[in-house]
């Protein structure tokens, strides 16, 4: 089964596939001949990723899957949340995300935070939501050179290493992408 993953990051293609193993064919946006953006202006994550899958869709008509993905911090409300990727830039800050969230953490002993991602799959058949949770904490520093956003200050339940200090092997066997992406791959080759 071939499907168009509507995604720009290398990064984050890289990490499905490396997740999906061969189970599926998956096609970066490249392969289909598209080269430009992909809105994301919607304020849920479940609305975005179900925007991003259906404007790809909706240009090749072929099974497309969308995900966005927040980092949570509680303490702060939610923050980021849905706006992670642009929450520096909410607050009109000239710092980068991962510091604006450091700056906006410090003198704060709770630190707990998870990131939610939610899949958006779309075929034929219809739309279908996968969603995957991982629990953690948010560091003091930045730690790693690995993965990327805010990897390098996020430390998941169990571990010591942020996902940027960790094997790639380890953070996609217990990441919230790797939660999200196992229901999705059970959810298709339950199809096949």
């Amino acid at each position: 089964m071939s499907i168009i993953v509507a995604t720009n990051n290398q990064h984050k293609m890289q990490e499905i596939a490396d997740i999906i193993g061969d189970s599926l064919v998956l096609m970066d946006l490249s392969q289909v001949g598209y080269f430009g953006d992909i809105p994301e202006d919607q304020d849920t994550l479940e609305g975005n990723a179900l925007q991003k899958a259906k404007f790809i869709y909706d240009r090749y008509h072929l099974d497309t899957i969308a995900d966005d993905t927040g980092l949570f911090v509680p303490t702060l409300g939610g923050e980021p949340g849905v706006f992670s990727a642009r929450y520096a830039r909410n607050n009109n800050s000239i710092l980068s995300n991962v510091d604006f969230l450091l700056s906006t953490l410090q003198g704060i002993e709770n630190r707990a935070a998870y990131f939610r991602t939610i899949f958006a799959l779309i075929t034929t058949a219809g739309v279908k939501y996968f969603e995957g949770i991982c629990e953690g904490r948010i560091i003091e520093q930045a730690k790693g050179s690995g993965g990327f956003g805010y990897d390098a200050v996020f430390v998941p339940n169990g571990f010591e290493e942020t996902f940027a200090e960790m094997d790639a092997k380890i953070k996609n066997s217990v990441s919230h992408r790797f939660k999200a992406l196992y229901k999705l791959r059970g959810y298709l080759e339950g199809l096949s």
